[in-house]
């Protein structure tokens, strides 16, 4: 899985200052949109808040992976966010998010190709060096560079 592909400058926000959950979701998606991954921003931010609605994307260690499979979405995307400060975002393990990966995918992708992403990520983020390393981040290349180990 070439984790770095699905990523573009436009959508990594280092740092994003967010109010709460959805406000960061937004930007995030701001961010998708600018990267030419959705059609239809409305669409791909409704089926984020409705994936949302059914547990909280927040896996625990300060890290949430909210995700969305659209036909909002035109070509699978991923941003990201190293929030300035840490937000409830209901997590597993009840600890604030600083961490956010967003994944975009059309509804139409072959396969499952959001769970791939998703697995992809999940077996970077359980090594607690590689999360401090994405809290050192300070610039986009810096991010690309790390994620070139998954």
């Amino acid at each position: 899985m070439n984790i770095q592909a699905l990523l573009q400058e436009q959508s990594i926000m280092i740092p994003l200052e967010a109010a709460d959950k959805e406000s960061c979701i937004r930007a995030m998606i701001d961010g998708l949109e600018a990267a030419g991954c959705l059609r239809d921003k409305s669409a791909y931010l409704d089926a984020v808040l409705k994936r949302e609605e059914t547990g909280s994307t927040g896996i625990g260690f300060g890290v949430a992976i909210p995700h969305g499979k659209s036909g909002g979405v035109s070509k699978a995307g991923l941003a990201f966010a190293k929030l300035t400060q840490p937000l409830d975002w209901q997590s597993l393990d009840g600890n604030p998010v600083s961490i956010v990966f967003m994944i975009a995918v059309p509804e139409e992708a072959a396969g499952n190709e959001h769970l791939q992403i998703l697995i992809a990520l999940s077996r970077k983020l359980i090594d607690e060096q590689f999360r401090q390393s994405l809290l050192n981040v300070t610039e986009p290349q810096q991010l690309i560079d790390l994620l070139q180990t998954i």
